[in-house]
Parts: structure tokens; sequence; C-alpha cells
């Protein structure tokens, strides 16, 4: 029987890609206009500070800020971006910027978004998907963690054989392994609820229509080889610019080389570290946000927890479903727990 040349294409054309994106991304490490973060209060108005990656000498002169909303924010010494006072108590969720360096060769647009995020340490795992019956890993599971006022909404994200990113727990879906097959292909099935398979850039849409609750962004590791991963991570952190989205994303991985990946492409982001393997002064060394371990982990290396504490690291556990474990990392005053229960541990947290 003849053999179809369908499948060495689409290796050749992943291979050729992958490259692509990670010179590309390579090549943006240095030069980018990026903010330290993203997101003011009514009552403090400093959003971040704005540097150019690689070259953080920068003076406030060199960069100017464009477009329609340029007016309402002002830098002062130190490339510190304001919001004007009057805007910063607005009813706007968010506000659109261009900053651009005043010679012209640099230019970035972002989303400034009023945080209003719950502050509860409720991380939905999956999204809110269990006691309201939609799929895991959904837009309607991300919408319903939203309903119910979680800090943060969990999901995971693959990359399909022909470099979709998508959201999905398992390496395989139907039989079908994600990154041996297209995304046509994987979407063909809808889920239970009649939603198409998301793509990430649909999702990230979505769940920026609101400032009450975060997307914790999971990276997948390949099964196929660690450069495929890091290509993954790269397309996820130009889709999330791109989307204008930072203010929204904190990033979480089993990689440890995809957590380094990460602060290399954006040195100010949130990142925590899920495999359990590393003591918290290793994670800090590196400069990553957090631990986010299995319980188990925690329970056999209890020291961790406040070693992680003095290391200035956020705790996140996952996945705490049963009451009297809540209770015990409640106790230990986690920053994050991550559950299939939210509605019992808002519950508790309310209290």
């Amino acid at each position: 029987m003849r053999k179809s040349l369908f499948p060495v294409l689409m290796c050749f054309t992943c291979a050729f890609f992958m490259n692509s994106l990670s010179a590309e991304a390579q090549s943006s490490d240095d030069g980018s206009i990026l903010l330290s973060d993203y997101a003011y209060t009514p009552e403090d108005n400093l959003v971040g500070t704005i540097v150019i990656q690689g070259a953080e000498d920068a003076s406030a002169e060199d960069f100017v800020l464009r477009g329609d909303n340029a007016g309402k924010f002002k830098i002062k010494k130190g490339n510190q971006l304001f919001i004007r006072g009057k805007y910063a108590k607005s009813a706007e969720k968010w506000v659109d910027l261009a900053i651009g360096t005043a010679d012209g060769q640099l230019s970035a647009d972002f989303r400034i978004l009023k945080d209003q995020f719950h502050t509860n340490g409720v991380i939905a795992h999956r999204g809110a998907w269990k006691n309201t019956k939609v799929p895991q890993n959904s837009i309607a599971s991300f919408e319903e963690a939203v309903k119910l006022g979680c800090e943060g909404s969990e999901f995971d994200v693959h990359l399909s054989a022909d470099s979709v990113t998508i959201l999905f727990h398992d390496r395989d879906k139907e039989g079908l392994v994600i990154e041996k097959t297209s995304y046509k292909d994987l979407s063909e099935e809808r889920l239970s609820n009649g939603e198409v398979l998301p793509e990430l850039v649909d999702f990230l849409k979505a769940a920026m229509n609101q400032n009450t609750t975060k997307m914790v962004l999971e990276i997948k590791p390949s099964a196929v080889s660690k450069e495929r991963g890091i290509a993954l991570t790269e397309m996820v952190v130009r889709q999330v610019r791109e989307a204008k989205a930072q203010a929204w994303v904190d990033y979480i991985s089993f990689g440890y080389d995809i957590c380094q990946r990460l602060l290399e492409l954006d040195p100010y982001a949130n990142v925590a570290y899920l495999n359990g393997d590393k003591a918290p002064s290793e994670v800090a060394a590196d400069k990553l946000f957090g631990l986010d371990y299995n319980q188990k982990v925690f329970r056999e290396h209890p020291d961790w927890i406040t070693e992680a504490k003095e290391q200035g690291l956020t705790l996140n556990v996952w996945t705490v479903n049963k009451a009297e474990d809540m209770d015990w990392f409640l106790e230990k005053e986690f920053d994050f727990i991550t559950t299939d229960e939210p509605e019992l541990l808002l519950e508790k947290v309310k209290k």
C-alpha cells in the first residue's frame, strides 16, 4: 500500500514553524517594551514601570504615550506609568494604551486594567465544572468560576500537530493524541455543552470580559520533545501579548525549562512551578513567583512552607477537594488553594 505523505509533510511543517517561532521569539527577547505591572486601583494609580527589555537604563524621556487614551496617563521619574486620578476612579474596567520610544523604533499596545480581582485565594481547577455540570477547560467553566467569585481559574494548554494552541487537560482526546492530530480533527466532536474545543486566542478574548477572576494558564510540557514545549511556551506568550491579556494571566507548568523560558520572555510575569521536586531556595533563586505543588509534597516537606514564605514565594497547592484538607492548608496560610470544589472552599474562606 502506498504511504500517505501527509504525516511527513505535517511533521516538516511543524518543525519549520517551531524553528521559525523560536527564532522570532529569541530575537524579540531584547528590545521589547514591557511593563512591570498592568493594573491600577482607584486608591493606587501607579500602573507599573516601563522598560525596554535588555536596556533597563532608558530614561522617562525615551518614551511617549500614543493613542486616544494617552492623555489619561503620565510618565514620572524612573519610567513609572500612572493613570491620572479621575480616570482611576472612573467606571471603566480597562483602558487601552500605546507606548513607544521617542525615536519611533519601538512601540507596544497594552490593556491597562482596573484591578478588582478577588483576593480569596480560591483557584477553580480547570474552571468550575464539577458541580455546574459544564465541561472542564471550557469557556463555560471559566464563566462559572467568575460567577462564583473565584480569585482564579486554572486551565491547560497543549499544542496540536498543526501548531494550534488549545485548551485540554489530557494528552489525548477521544483516542486522538493531541500533539499528533490537527486541530480540525480534534475539534470535530464538540464538548458536552456544544462548545467547540477552545483555542487559546478565543478563550483569552472571552475571559477578558471581566476583571474579577484571573486566568491561571498551565503550559503542558511536550511528550514529543523539549523543543516543542518551548515552542508552545513562546507561542502562548506571543498570543497573550497580542490579546493584551498580561494583567489577567499567571503562568504555571510542570516543565522547569518552560518556567525559565517564560521569565526570559517576560521577566515580570507571575510564574509558578508545579512538579514538586525543587526546594524553595532554588525556585526563589531563579526568580519564580511561587510553588504550586501537590498537597502530598507539602505534607512530606512541611519545612518548605516556612522556607517559601521566608524566600518571598507564594504558596499554591493542588488538588484539594476534602474539607479537612482545605482546613489544613488554610491554617497554614497558603496564598492559593486549587480545587475541584470551589463552592465548598469559598464557604470556608468567607467564615
